[in-house]
């Protein structure tokens, strides 16, 4: 496989930015052996961009020959106070997390898994840790408070503050090239990158990735885009992994979806970072007095269609919603055949 064939599986949706494609295209032509991560909180139930999107991404990367390590950021959801702040449950969490990338399609024998948990157990990793604090201010760590899901207001606690400059450590500790994480974790990663450059180790490239937007994202509007996306705190707004054919069909119903609308239509979203990633076409099944049933075979086609009302909400909430049971009915039969994915998934359900 060539460069520029690895450059296409690596910017292919959801990717949404690259910093830098040329620093990315030089590393492809200069090492051997290209390692990138991303890091979770595990904290609840997977929805699509936890667990489709993450999938699909990672297939990207391993095709295009690029090594995956994937963090299990157990101390970051204690700091976080995720789960009541209590550590053994959200380790309970954390291994539900990885039935579910496995019923997502993750091949966890190609990719490496590690926790953070293990990673504070290393002295080198917190020299890295007060490295990056001593050339931080406090008023930049606390700018990075969106990662954790806060405002700069909510951040009271010094535990808070340590949270980014651990994160900033870790690409470091994990000794990866590229951060592969969620925009919403950009200011985490554009951190990396700075003190990567002062200290003198290195630039990690940072390759950001789509968040799927919530379903209700018109009502969350704000100054904040972030507060658009899928979030598994607001379960109207997430399809679960888990969810039933009844719960998809109703969920995508009540969807923020207007006719001739493209700009934050959480539908027209899920047909662009997953349907048409995990399906080669949609089928639009309509009465032939409303023009029959209508096929597309690939994004551009159904945004431009919808675009000129030639297409109605309604037929395209209803093709979305079976086309989404029909991705998901293999991840729920898996939960129900595995006893340990089924174990997890009781546990981590009756804690949310």
């Amino acid at each position: 496989m060539d460069i520029e064939e690895r450059l296409k599986l690596i910017k292919s949706p959801p990717t949404e930015e690259i910093i830098t494609e040329s620093e990315l295209i030089e590393l492809l032509q200069t090492k051997d052996k290209i390692y990138a991560y991303d890091g979770f909180e595990p904290s609840g139930l997977a929805h699509l961009g936890s667990g489709i999107l993450r999938a699909i991404k990672i297939e990207d990367l391993l095709k295009a020959k690029i090594k995956f390590k994937i963090l299990i950021a157990d101390w970051y959801a204690w700091i976080n106070n995720k789960m009541g702040g209590d550590l053994e449950k959200i380790q309970f969490a954390g291994k539900y997390l990885i039935e579910a990338w496995k019923a997502c399609g993750v091949d966890t024998d190609k990719i490496e898994i590690v926790w953070a948990s293990d990673l504070v157990k290393d002295s080198e990793y917190w020299k890295k840790v007060l490295q990056i604090a001593k050339i931080t201010t406090i008023s930049r760590m606390i700018r990075c408070s969106p990662i954790m899901g806060r405002c700069e207001k909510e951040m009271q606690y010094v535990a808070q503050i340590l949270y980014p400059n651990m994160q900033a450590a870790d690409p470091f500790q994990l000794n990866v090239d590229i951060c592969q994480l969620g925009m919403d974790q950009r200011h985490a990663t554009m951190l990396s990158r700075e003190v990567g450059e002062k200290i003198g180790w290195y630039k990690p490239v940072c390759v950001h990735h789509h968040l799927l937007l919530g379903l209700q994202a018109k009502e969350r509007m704000g100054k904040d885009q972030h507060n658009l996306k899928m979030s598994k705190s607001k379960p109207m707004s997430a399809i679960f992994i888990h969810d039933s054919q009844k719960e998809i069909e109703e969920k995508i119903n009540s969807a923020y979806c207007p006719e001739k609308i493209i700009e934050n239509n959480p539908v027209l979203d899920i047909c662009k970072y997953i349907i048409f990633r995990k399906r080669k076409n949609i089928l639009i099944e309509r009465p032939k007095k409303y023009g029959g049933n209508i096929e597309f075979y690939n994004y551009s086609d159904l945004e431009s269609y919808y675009r000129e009302a030639k297409l109605h909400p309604l037929d395209l909430k209803l093709a979305v919603a079976k086309n989404l049971n029909d991705i998901l009915e293999p991840v729920r039969k898996y939960f129900e055949k595995n006893k340990n994915a089924k174990k997890f998934y009781e546990i981590v359900k009756n804690e949310v």
